[in-house]
């Protein structure tokens, strides 16, 4: 009898690859990775753009901050799509919709200020990816497989690591212009992988009407949840898409160079996410978010007064290391508070971190033009950290009595 249920049990815990549908997980990884490296492709090309065309530094903020703004308001539009039409079809648009944008820009050329803002609005598309490559692969697996499924296809924010590191170089070889060519190439690939291996699952939930989108946003809970995720999220984004001209501007890096100090920034960050989770769940969210937005603060408020390259990056990288773990534990407290919308949630928090990202790559940019410093947008920026502090330790004493007492969950 023992062995029996050692058997099952063991049977049980190495079921996942079976539970599912692999070469779904694998299409939605890899459609989810492509799109997150073309999301921020501007930033890494920014530097050369600017001198092309003549940009301002609020120009350029504005430039690299479109893309994700577009994103976060698209992320909305690709879930109501993903509920009509399905996941696999809702991302073999999307993904036509930027390999067209690009090829257009590329073939064309982008010759003007107005051009790149309209490019940012495709790339856009790129970003809203996550409402539509998560549930792709998530629908597939049951409720105790949800978590490895959603982290494996959500590990494809990496993608952001591969424009900074590749599209500098790429660009000093053949021209930045070339670069939103070259980008098609890896894009048409797995997009064809995307058509040959995603699936829809079986049993899709029946299609929601806007009213019950807007339905959560009744409740102050989803508004406070939201406005974390605009911090750490938005600060992780924002930052992905800034630093490129941060650094050459502020200490004279080539593009490449800067290209890489981005790199190691934003893969910490990426790093972190999946561990964000995990430190969530052993000690609380509430917690978690509490050490992040401190840490986070100080950072960001000592990146403005550093004055050498290796201060800078070190702040840099303990910012998006502290960003990237509340990226996770926001996303605990999600699910404890909102499980049974846990879908519109995703969407509505995902638009939030958007547009946290977009005031911060913009408010950089126009720091820029009316001081002539980055530092004011950094030192905002770590106020707004605060402030989410502020707003935590307000509301944390309400849930734990709430909705953490009812679950019995720790947050």
């Amino acid at each position: 009898m023992a062995t029996a249920f050692w058997d099952e049990t063991r049977a049980e815990k190495s079921d996942f690859w079976r539970s599912g549908h692999v070469p779904t997980l694998v299409a939605a990884f890899l459609y989810f990775d492509l799109a997150f490296m073309v999301w921020v492709l501007l930033g890494p090309l920014a530097p050369e753009i600017a001198k092309t065309l003549a940009l301002t530094p609020a120009e350029q903020g504005l430039m690299v901050a479109v893309p994700t703004l577009a994103g976060a308001v698209l992320r909305v539009v690709n879930g109501l799509l993903v509920d009509r039409i399905g996941p696999k079809r809702s991302g073999a648009i999307s993904q036509v919709i930027v390999i067209a944008g690009l090829f257009s820009a590329w073939s064309m050329g982008v010759n003007s200020f107005v051009g790149t803002l309209a490019l940012g609005v495709v790339l856009g598309f790129a970003g809203a990816s996550f409402a539509i490559a998560l549930p792709l692969a998530s629908r597939w697996y049951p409720p105790e497989h949800q978590g490895k499924a959603m982290g494996l296809a959500g590990m494809g924010n990496s993608g952001t690591v591969l424009a900074a590191l590749f599209a500098p170089a790429l660009a000093k070889l053949f021209g930045w212009n070339a670069v939103l060519g070259l980008a098609c190439i890896p894009l048409t690939i797995v997009f064809a992988l995307y058509l040959l291996m995603a699936k829809d699952a079986p049993g899709a939930p029946a299609p929601k009407r806007l009213a019950e989108y807007m339905a959560p946003l009744r409740e102050a809970d989803a508004w406070w949840l939201m406005a974390f995720y605009s911090v750490t999220f938005g600060g992780f984004v924002g930052l992905a898409a800034s630093l490129p001209i941060y650094f050459t501007d502020r200490f004279g890096l080539t593009t490449i160079q800067a290209g890489y100090a981005t790199a190691a920034c934003v893969f910490a960050g990426s790093l972190v996410r999946p561990m964000g989770g995990a430190l969530a769940d052993q000690v609380g969210g509430v917690k978690a978010l509490t050490a992040v937005f401190l840490l986070a603060a100080v950072a960001l408020a000592g990146v403005a007064s550093a004055s050498s390259f290796v201060a800078a990056l070190t702040l840099f990288v303990i910012a998006m290391l502290a960003l990237g773990v509340g990226n996770g534990s926001v996303f605990q407290l999600v699910p404890q508070r909102f499980g049974a919308e846990i879908g519109v949630m995703t969407g509505l928090v995902g638009m939030a971190g958007g547009v946290g990202g977009f005031y911060l790559a913009s408010s950089l940019g126009l720091a820029k033009q009316w001081t002539g410093s980055f530092a004011p947008g950094f030192l905002i920026f770590a106020a707004l950290s605060l402030l989410a502090l502020a707003g935590l330790t307000l509301v944390k004493g309400g849930w734990r009595r709430s909705w953490g007492a009812a679950e019995g969950v720790r947050i």
